[in-house]
């Protein structure tokens, strides 16, 4: 098969064709040569871009997408700040915010706590804008309150097939006056990637994300359980599972209502997040039950684990209309490892952490229980202690 020539290869051969060279001055006379310094212009440009793009797309988090975008951007010009406004979930309208300066992150105080009233706008003008003429446009003072902190110049919004995902800001350049077309086409291609790339990372880690607590769900559990199995029987280490259920949530739900029930479920999720570290994997396992995966972690540092959660959740307040009686959770604890004779899969383990969380339940609530085939285990098992 013939190797294709590149585009520097053919145009080497061009320009040594014999008529080029005889009629070189008419050709340069009607700007051919011009047209083609600027289609290899174009061609370096758009080979940047891609390079740039790619850089970016290939990211595995949103903190390294938005790093990657800050140094690409900077890299073309300086701009005073950038500040990226996103939804996590889509279904809530609670943002995320993260700002630079200087490459740097920096604190920045939000006026609002929604890009609701933007999206509208944005449905129908669809492109990087320049922000006088946006807030112009917008005429919602109360909305623009989300960029009280630096007044930016150019708006920028990320959009997809579930509406307006998230909002870029860039200040004014620090070196020139006003950014000018080609900076300008270049934001807009640029955050064509930017974008794809943000919504891909929020599609993929919503479809691992209990909707309501924000947890990981269920299926995204039990696949890591399934690989942890695998890795604590090759490896030797030890792993644990702690399923944990709220107490008497039925009657909670009865009694104040489903609503009520739903708040508790939020702020017991929330509690989960903050006392777990952030190589485990908390979820949603299913109504009212949670459960956490503690990847190398032995027997006593799970129960140190499970009684800090246990005890935060128990020292929880949850805001309501009315006051809300205590929230407590029984917790079931299994470890696995490579000597539990090879026949613990993770249908095996759960059922383990559930027959112990039901003896926690039976010892009077809001405690804990370690799963084990001790004296001690089956003295628990039998009432006895």
């Amino acid at each position: 098969m013939m190797k294709e020539k590149t585009a520097e290869e053919i145009e080497k051969v061009f320009l040594a064709n014999p008529k080029i060279i005889n009629n070189y001055s008419l050709l340069s006379d009607i700007g051919v040569f011009k047209y083609i310094d600027y289609m290899n212009k174009e061609v370096r440009n758009y080979r940047s871009l891609l390079s740039r793009g790619l850089d970016i797309f290939n990211r595995t988090s949103i903190d390294e997408i938005m790093d990657a975008t800050v140094w690409q951007i900077s890299d073309f010009f300086l701009p005073s700040f950038i500040a990226f406004f996103w939804k996590p979930n889509q279904s809530k309208e609670t943002i995320t915010v993260k700002a630079y300066k200087n490459y740097k992150p920096v604190d920045y105080k939000l006026g609002v706590d929604s890009i609701t009233p933007f999206e509208d706008f944005f449905k129908k003008y669809p492109a990087p804008i320049n922000y006088d003429l946006f807030a112009y446009q917008l005429k919602n003072d109360q909305a623009l309150g989300l960029f009280s902190d630096n007044v930016p110049e150019i708006v920028i919004p990320i959009l997809g097939q579930m509406g307006l995902y998230g909002i870029i800001a860039i200040g004014h350049k620090l070196l020139e006056n006003d950014y000018s077309k080609e900076e300008l086409v270049f934001l807009k291609q640029l955050m064509t990637f930017v974008s794809l790339a943000i919504k891909n990372h929020l599609h993929y880690e919503q479809s691992q994300r209990d909707i309501k607590t924000g947890l990981y769900n269920h299926g995204f559990f039990m696949s890591r359980l399934n690989e942890e199995v695998l890795r604590t029987k090759r490896s030797g280490y030890i792993s644990t599972v702690i399923v944990m259920d709220v107490d008497k949530f039925k009657s909670f739900n009865d009694t104040y209502g489903h609503l009520a029930g739903d708040r508790v479920l939020e702020h017991l999720a929330l509690a989960i997040k903050q006392g777990v570290r952030g190589e485990d994997i908390p979820s949603r396992f299913g109504g009212e039950e949670f459960s956490v995966l503690l990847p190398n972690t032995d027997r006593v540092s799970a129960w140190i684990i499970a009684e800090r959660l246990r005890t935060s959740v128990s020292s929880m307040n949850v805001p309501w209309s009315i006051p809300l009686p205590q929230v407590t959770i029984s917790m079931g604890i299994c470890t696995f490892e490579k000597t539990d004779n090879n026949d613990a899969d993770a249908t095996e383990i759960i059922r383990r952490a559930d027959e112990a969380l039901y003896l926690s339940k039976e010892r009077g609530r809001n405690c804990s229980t370690l799963w084990g085939s001790g004296l001690m285990y089956k003295m628990i098992k039998k009432g006895l202690v």
